[in-house]
């Protein structure tokens, strides 16, 4: 069987389509990813004024989707859409526009051949538990299978933190020392009979994308003039330049937007490739007095709990750290220097130094990185000791680590919440029987080998004073 997933984020669109046995379908770890496909042009949520083109850039990838799935089983193939971030700033903007991009991917839908399930806006706190469970899924932390192929709650019962960050929003879902303490951030998700209350966070406005809009205009804010303005987080000798409406346009910058706001007017931004005034910069997008000196506040007033155990980073996390030559798990002190050296580097140089050149990314990666360690470090609370544990990977096998296989496999109940799927290859009172009788064979056995042995002493016992007492 096979499952489609729309993963509708604030800076693309990214199809998914999940396959599993057909036999299996409420069994385990047999869900894969066979196909990934990215949605030309930007989010849904940029088709506000004109909803109606969104349709066509989903074609190409629609197509493929089409060959990758037998077509005798498209009608009976569910896809769903799931909106992210920048679907929920656009509600909170503008709650109509919102409601006819919904709309119109709804009616998109109806003339393809598979069974669409709608599409929705989820929550900051549902997306955050999505990922959490879709790494923890694909890594074996729910169940394995033991010696009789049956599948059990693994050994060590471990689970791993999820770190998540996208263009508009990001989130920290984990397991908490002691998840009571913290009953309003917490959701308790049932999973094979077992009970996860994970700690979840999704801060809006913080995601890679609006985090940089934040910075620009908080330059532009600070700048004594109004369209030429210094980024120490560009590289050095890079320019460009951006109208006021894509800097100050968005809710996450409106407390930003100039007094002489003009939609169409041009900034032009001139890289200094300054990592120390750089990391300044991005300090000041983090609300740190709102906590007053509160233990287990980091930022903007949210309560959270002492980061527990190991993390997986994924999305915009492992991207940007990929950018600086690193992978998997290493020291603070070697992403620090890493990220130094980067942002060193001028625009000429860094054409060099990234294997995959791309402008629009290319030119942001410092400030990403700075933005990173700032989130992790003064944010969340990660320090020297354990940073080390948290592993920034982009995928497990060939199925990337999203929400969307969490909300997909949600949806189709694919992780049941009853204990079906955790038994005993017998039922236990049969199990229990036979393990008694072989008990008691054992026993038998054993008392029986001990009279042979004793019978077998005492005929030889017997055979040996014969042969002295007999007459010669």
């Amino acid at each position: 069987q096979y499952g489609i997933v729309l993963d509708a984020g604030s800076s693309r669109t990214t199809i998914y389509v999940y396959e599993w046995p057909a036999e299996k379908e409420n069994d385990t770890g047999v869900v894969s990813q066979i196909f990934k496909c990215s949605v030309e042009g930007p989010g849904i949520s940029s088709y506000k004024n004109n909803p109606g083109a969104l349709a066509k850039p989903f074609d190409d990838c629609l197509n493929k989707v089409k060959e990758r799935i037998p077509a005798h089983l498209h009608k009976n193939t569910s896809a769903y859409l799931g909106a992210t971030a920048g679907m929920r700033l656009l509600r909170l903007q503008n709650e109509t526009a919102a409601s006819e991009v919904l709309a119109s991917i709804q009616s998109y839908f109806r003339a393809q051949p598979f069974e669409f399930r709608g599409a929705h806006i989820i929550t900051g706190p549902e997306e955050g538990v999505y990922g959490w469970i879709t790494a923890n899924y694909l890594m074996g932390n729910f169940l394995e299978k033991n010696l009789w192929r049956t599948w059990v709650r693994p050994y060590r019962e471990e689970t791993m933190g999820a770190l998540d960050l996208g263009g508009a929003s990001t989130q920290i879902s984990f397991i908490p020392e002691d998840s009571q303490d913290y009953s309003n951030s917490t959701l308790q998700v049932k999973l094979y009979g077992y009970e996860y209350n994970v700690y979840t966070h999704s801060f809006q406005c913080y995601g890679r994308d609006e985090a940089e809009k934040r910075l620009l205009a908080l330059l532009l804010h600070k700048s004594t003039a109004s369209s030429n303005v210094d980024n120490p987080c560009y590289p050095q000798n890079y320019e460009t330049a951006f109208t006021m409406k894509s800097l100050c346009g968005s809710l996450c910058t409106q407390s930003l937007r100039p007094a002489n706001y003009h939609p169409n007017q041009l900034v032009k931004f001139h890289g200094t490739g300054d990592p120390a005034l750089c990391q300044e910069m991005v300090s000041l997008l983090f609300n740190v007095t709102a906590c007053r000196d509160r233990e287990e506040c980091p930022f903007n007033g949210i309560h959270q709990p002492k980061v527990k155990g190991n993390f997986v980073a994924f999305s915009g996390f492992y991207y940007t750290i990929n950018a600086l030559n690193l992978s998997g798990h290493f020291s603070l002190s070697d992403f620090n220097s890493s990220m130094w050296f980067f942002c060193s580097r001028s625009w000429v140089q860094l054409h060099f130094m990234l294997p995959k050149f791309e402008e629009t990314y290319a030119r942001s990666y410092c400030f990403s990185a700075n933005f990173i360690y700032y989130l992790l470090v003064h944010g969340y609370k990660f320090d020297a000791e354990t940073w080390p544990q948290i592993h920034f990977q982009k995928e497990v096998g060939n199925s990337s680590i999203a929400w969307s296989l969490g909300y997909m496999l949600s949806l189709t109940n694919m992780i049941p919440a009853e204990r079906k799927l955790i038994q005993l290859p017998l039922k236990p009172s049969l199990f229990v029987g036979l393990l008694f009788l072989f008990a008691t064979m054992a026993l038998l056995c054993l008392l029986f080998l001990v009279y042979l042995c004793v019978a077998s002493c005492n005929q030889k016992n017997i055979t040996h004073v014969e042969q002295v007492f007999t007459p010669e």
